[in-house]
């Protein structure tokens, strides 16, 4: 019943702010950092996404610096999207995810992207507007409390993310609402396949490099099971390599404050795997 997660419901909330803070400062270097850059992808961001599940043709499809490399997964692979769809992006980011989206559901679909960090929101909206994307459009707000009605989606799409909240059974129960019955919902996240020491666990670093913060996997199961959703099904599952991971420029900084040799990072990523995961609301509820 979630008994190690639910332990999280009592932590104080001054310690929820201040996660909640350095995630949001993290994703707002990155922006400022990328652009240092030119606003462009830089080989190791592609890379990444190359790794994670991305085609060469996708993210050419995409206005370049829309991809940071953030991801764990490729959501849209596998999202059961249709034409005419409304789709919600939880942790829109620079807008990689809603852009491939876009086309799929056509002129007469939508596609929301929710990001709680303003600079990911501006970086989005600015990618959208200066490539002519008419169906899409980013919200700030959090992901445990969504800026949208009830049942105004037709599939919830995330990359990630879910991960970095400190409450994540009320982002599935957010998500949850805001599906349509019989909507879909389709997440890549970073879950544990182990529990991780006292060190890791408490570290604020570990929390944004999306360590710390992970749920073990059959409590993240159980989560989505008891925001009410069914046809839980996880449909890909694998470990996201240590060395290209531990590359990126975000998460060198926060390995080099929580001083761990190399070879125990590379231990201690064994521990976690990349899953996709799909469910539905139904259509009784």
């Amino acid at each position: 019943m979630l008994e190690n997660y639910k332990k999280l419901k009592y932590m104080e909330k001054n310690k929820r702010r201040e996660i909640e803070e350095a995630v949001r400062d993290m994703y707002a270097s990155t922006v400022e950092n990328n652009c240092s850059c030119g606003c462009r992808s830089n080989d190791t961001e592609r890379l990444t996404s190359r790794e994670c599940g991305y085609s060469e043709k996708e993210l050419a499809s995409i206005p370049a610096h829309a991809n940071l490399g953030l991801g764990c997964g490729n959501p849209v692979a596998f999202a059961d999207v249709r034409k005419g769809d409304v789709v919600l992006d939880l942790g829109s980011g620079a807008g990689i995810d809603c852009f491939l989206v876009s086309s799929l559901v056509g002129e007469d679909g939508r596609v929301i992207g929710v990001d709680m960090t303003p600079e990911m929101v501006e970086r989005a909206s600015m990618n959208a507007r200066e490539n002519g994307y008419q169906n899409v459009e980013f919200r700030l707000g959090r992901i445990e409390e969504l800026p949208l009605g009830d049942s105004s989606v037709d599939v919830v799409i995330s990359n990630c993310v879910v991960n970095l909240s400190t409450d994540k059974p009320r982002v599935f129960r957010e998500a949850f609402r805001v599906l349509k019955p019989g909507g879909r919902l389709t997440v890549s996240d970073i879950v544990l396949l182990e529990e991780l020491p006292l060190f890791v666990r408490d570290s604020l670093d570990a929390y944004v490099m999306c360590v710390a913060g992970a749920m073990m996997k059959t409590e993240y199961l159980e989560a989505i099971k008891e925001a009410g959703f069914s046809e839980v099904t996880v449909t890909g599952e694998s470990r996201f390599p240590a060395e290209l991971a531990l590359g990126q420029p975000n998460l060198k900084e926060a390995i080099s404050k929580m001083n761990i040799p190399m070879e125990e990072l590379v231990r201690l990523a064994g521990s976690a795997a990349s899953i996709k995961v799909s469910a539905k609301k139904s259509v009784l509820r």
